[in-house]
């Protein structure tokens, strides 16, 4: 577990939460990460590649450890998870955001694309979630990002939709299982986000085959709304800010042209 060291002499914030990011090396998760450090709280990015995530805890100095992590692993994740104990002794966010998003058929994948994207979508959330329940106490949050794309038509997203699926159902249930330990659980279906320098890691072919078929579908990904990162960023801190007599079980968060 890699720290930078930083020289800031700003005093520590006594509501500082402990918060825990998964896929924190880019997108959502390296900006809930920014976002959170700069009010004040302590985040522990968690990355399958490492270098990703140092460089992010890097930019963000003292308040920022990066961890390599891979989710879909149970003897990763637990390692981290004592690691983490460790250096905290508790958590009081867990951000379950990692995962896979590969547009393919079902007929054409490969064995690796529906292992890889099940495992991290759903079973790695599964897998956090279970080492950071003993770490947490009562007003602790878990959150799991899911994707409006559950709710729609999407062609080429079989897989990745019924990953997104399960993890709602999970986080409905997990739910019902912490509510009497004082323990949150918040699904969070996100849209479409715009990130500037971000790059999809998908073969030209396989975006070309999914532009078509979501257009053949009705589905203009070029003239759908984008929401910014840092907008979903402030409805996050507003999630984990709620008041103790409320919960949100189930939040829709839809881009829309300005």
């Amino acid at each position: 577990m890699k720290r930078k060291t930083s020289h800031s002499l700003e005093p520590e914030n006594p509501m500082s939460k402990v918060i825990v990011i998964t896929g924190a090396g880019v997108g959502l998760g390296r900006a809930l990460a920014r976002r959170f450090v700069n009010d004040g709280d302590q985040v522990v990015l968690l990355g399958r590649t490492e270098s990703k995530v140092e460089a992010v805890a890097q930019e963000l100095g003292e308040r920022a450890i990066a961890v390599g992590c891979d989710v879909a692993s149970p003897d990763s994740v637990k390692q981290v998870f004592a690691a983490i104990k460790s250096k905290h002794g508790h958590i009081d966010v867990l951000i379950n955001n990692a995962a896979v998003f590969e547009p393919f058929l079902v007929a054409d994948a490969s064995d690796a694309q529906i292992v890889n994207t099940i495992m991290t979508n759903l079973v790695g959330a599964m897998l956090c979630a279970r080492e950071a329940i003993s770490l947490m106490r009562r007003g602790s949050h878990i959150f799991n990002v899911s994707s409006e794309s559950v709710g729609m038509r999407f062609p080429h997203l079989v897989v990745y939709q019924s990953s997104k699926a399960g993890l709602e159902r999970f986080s409905e249930g997990l739910h019902h299982e912490l509510e009497s330990a004082g323990i949150r659980v918040t699904s969070v279906r996100a849209g479409q986000m715009y990130e500037e320098g971000k790059t999809w890691d998908v073969p030209p072919e396989a975006r070309m085959a999914f532009g078509k078929a979501a257009m053949d579908a009705g589905i203009n990904l070029r003239e759908r709304p984008l929401s910014q990162f840092t907008s979903v960023t402030d409805a996050f801190r507003a999630l984990v800010d709620l008041p103790p007599d409320l919960h949100a079980i189930h939040v829709s968060l839809a881009a829309r042209h300005g």
